[in-house]
């Protein structure tokens, strides 16, 4: 979960279809400020009060990992990099918990990491299945849903944006190319560090 508009709808979605889900939000600090953490808190205060059901957090550090990105690999790969090491820490999350698939609030085209080949090359870094309830879903109606939902005022509430985003992101994307930046870090350390250092709520 981010603090944006689109997880809480995807995760209300899950919800009422009667899955239990558990949360994990990727903290981007210090190229953010506290605002999304505290926004997906209160989006969970929203969801737990409607379905009437506790909603465990899991609050894993991503900052580190953006600065190991951006030292070491193409900065045009940024935002696909990140996204591949979301997914390997919410599986690994997943794996601990017991979970069945990853849910997302992604929405086909909206952002550069959002493009079908970007997807595609960030969701393959996974073994688990990715449930995406809003992919046909266009930016007005996501925004109309989360108005429903309550959550709508939470995710517009000022904040700074992601200061890790690359001046000009890949929109396209083949896998070989990411594989090669990848050969550039060492991916399970980054996990095992992220893992460790995860606290839960």
């Amino acid at each position: 979960m981010s603090g944006g508009i689109d997880s809480p709808v995807a995760a209300d979605m899950m919800l009422t279809r009667g899955h239990e889900l558990v949360a994990v939000h990727m903290d981007n600090r210090p190229f953010t400020d506290d605002s999304p953490l505290e926004k997906v808190k209160d989006h969970l205060k929203v969801l737990e009060e409607r379905h009437a059901r506790r909603i465990p957090l899991y609050i894993l550090p991503h900052g580190t990992t953006q600065i190991d990105l951006m030292r070491n690999t193409t900065r045009h790969f940024g935002c696909i990099l990140c996204r591949r090491f979301m997914w390997r820490s919410a599986e690994l999350v997943a794996e601990r918990e017991g979970a069945s698939f990853l849910v997302t609030g992604e929405a086909l085209g909206q952002v550069a990491s959002q493009t079908l080949s970007n997807m595609r090359s960030a969701t393959v870094a996974v073994r688990m299945p990715i449930v995406r309830p809003l992919i046909g879903y266009d930016k007005r109606e996501i925004e109309e849903l989360a108005q429903h939902l309550g959550t709508y005022g939470i995710s517009t509430r000022p904040g700074l944006c992601c200061q890790a985003v690359p001046d000009r992101p890949a929109t396209r994307s083949n896998l070989l190319q990411i594989q090669r930046e990848e050969d550039k870090i060492d991916v399970e350390q980054i996990l095992s560090s992220v893992l460790r250092k995860a606290v839960v709520q």
